[in-house]
């Protein structure tokens, strides 16, 4: 089973909420465990748990946003370490493009992202 981080802002809730329920029928099927920061139980410490989660996982999905790319917690640390476990081979990055941001000259910037052709991408546009 695959262990699937979701790595985003909180603005950005609702439409990783959409996204998972989109991935729901993969958990089911016990392809995928989906992780987020609403899963950290009460009394751990935020960083730790994210931490912890992050270098557990097989897949990291960055939920892409100009808030993402704004944030120095999600982009300077989170992000980079996505990256680097990524390169190493530890882990697959792949980027979800929320909304329309200039991303492309990310460290993330070649890889391929999901955004165009994503059902249900149009209808979360109001979020």
């Amino acid at each position: 089973m695959a262990k699937v981080f979701f790595l985003t802002r909180i603005k950005m809730r609702p439409m990783r909420d959409q996204l998972e329920k989109h991935l729901s029928m993969l958990r089911r099927q016990g392809l995928i465990e989906p992780w987020h920061d609403r899963r950290i139980a009460p009394g751990d410490l935020l960083g730790d748990a994210i931490d912890a989660n992050l270098l557990e996982a097989d897949i990291v999905l960055l939920l892409v946003s100009p808030d993402f790319l704004a944030s120095e917690y999600c982009y300077s640390r989170e992000m980079l370490l996505a990256m680097e476990r990524h390169q190493r081979g530890e882990a697959k990055v792949v980027p979800v493009i929320l909304r329309a941001c200039d991303w492309k000259g990310s460290p993330f910037g070649g890889l391929p992202g999901v955004a165009q052709g994503w059902e249900g991408h149009q209808s979360l546009a109001g979020y």
